[in-house]
Formats: structure tokens, C-alpha cells, sequence
């Protein structure tokens, strides 16, 4: 099960035949709910996720009120890219991530995915494109909460929760959302009724719907 999971989701991976070989010997499959933590921030990294299924959020926490701002997505075929470079640098974690949708991982303990970066060339190449491609993801970000007004970087959030979910109708609740968006449900009802008056969404009980 683990060898057709790589093969589908990380084909770039397993082919080369003695990475493969050691990404089945080392990895486990296991599954998580929706709203399990698999990475507190300040915790040494203790495995890395290859997600296979399902959806996990990567969120940055404020020291000083505990806020929490969602920074980037991890989706089947990814994994925290964060969380890769931390250990490199046999750091503590300077994010959070929680499970999203129930999902399955492959899971590899971190000291052996260490020893797999000091052999194979094609798994630091893997990093650092995901690297790449998350930073690419944290650049919007900084973008949307440095320069765009509060209803932007709402109705930003909406647009991509669909694409991601595959679609257009949310099953969420406003208090879920101001927690990914670092505000409060109060704000995030007064501008999903501002969007509503505006023809962009339909509210309705736990759900929200994209007018496209």
C-alpha cells in the first residue's frame, strides 16, 4: 500500500530504485482526523508527512496575544516544507500544523530522513522544490495581509478554500474562518455580510457559497 501511495502521489521520488527501497522500509501509513495537530510550534520535528489524502493547514502563532495566521496549505503529493528545513537545522518548529480534512500520511521518522538527505541528491531536490513552491504561497500571503483591505484577503481566502475543497459551496462556520485569518468572528460576520450585500457569496447556516 505504501509503494502504490508513493508511486501516485511522489512518482519523482521512487524513481530512483534504492530511495524507493528505503522509503519502504523506513515509512508507515497513518491516519488523522480533522483537527489533529501534527506539529506543534516549539517541538523539535520528530517525523516528516507525505500527505496522501485529505488537507492540512500550516498556521504561524503570535507570542505575544496567541493569534494564529494561516500561512500555506498542505495537499496530497506535498508535504510541510517548514518543517524539512527546521529539521536541517535541527531547530524547533516556528509553525503550526493541524489536519484540515481527515487524511492519510506516510509518515518517515525524522532521523531517517536525515540520513536519506545525506545520500540521495533526489530527495534534497524534492525539498527545496517544495520549498520554492511554498514560499511562492507565503509571498501571497505577506502580499494579501500587507497591502490588501480586509475584504480582499477575505474573499482571497474563500476563492482558495473552493479551489482546494473542489467547490463552490463552503461548509464552514465564520468563527472556523477567523481563526485561519488571525481575526475575530465578529469581523469575519460583518465582512461576509459586506461581500453577501455586494452579490460576490450566498451566507447560509454553516455553509457559504461563491457566486462566480
Amino acid at each position: 500500500m505504501i509503494a502504490k501511495a508513493l508511486e501516485t502521489y511522489f512518482p519523482d521520488l521512487v524513481k530512483n530504485p534504492e530511495l524507493k527501497s528505503e522509503l519502504l522500509t523506513i515509512s508507515s501509513i497513518h491516519s488523522f482526523k480533522a483537527g489533529t495537530i501534527i506539529l506543534k510550534q516549539g517541538s523539535y520535528i520528530k517525523v516528516i508527512p507525505l500527505l496522501i489524502s485529505g488537507l492540512a493547514k500550516v498556521f504561524k502563532e503570535e507570542a505575544e496575544n496567541g493569534n494564529e495566521v494561516l500561512l500555506y496549505y498542505i495537499k496530497p503529493g506535498e508535504s510541510c516544507a517548514m518543517s524539512m528545513i527546521t529539521l536541517l537545522r535541527n531547530d524547533t518548529s516556528k509553525i503550526k500544523a493541524i489536519i484540515e480534512e481527515d487524511a492519510e500520511i506516510v509518515v518517515i521518522p525524522a532521523d531517517k530522513a536525515l540520513l536519506i538527505a545525506k545520500k540521495h541528491p533526489k530527495w534534497n531536490e524534492f525539498i527545496y522544490e517544495l520549498f520554492d513552491q511554498k514560499y511562492e504561497e507565503l509571498l501571497n500571503v505577506v502580499e494579501i495581509l500587507t497591502f490588501s483591505n480586509k475584504d480582499k484577503r477575505l474573499l482571497e481566502y474563500l476563492k482558495k478554500e473552493a479551489r482546494l475543497k473542489g467547490s463552490l459551496v463552503l461548509k464552514t462556520t465564520h468563527q472556523h474562518i477567523a481563526y485561519d485569518l488571525g481575526s475575530s468572528r465578529e469581523v469575519i460576520s460583518r465582512l461576509l455580510k459586506k461581500l453577501e450585500n455586494e452579490g460576490v457569496i450566498n451566507l447560509r447556516q454553516r455553509e457559504i457559497e461563491l457566486i462566480e
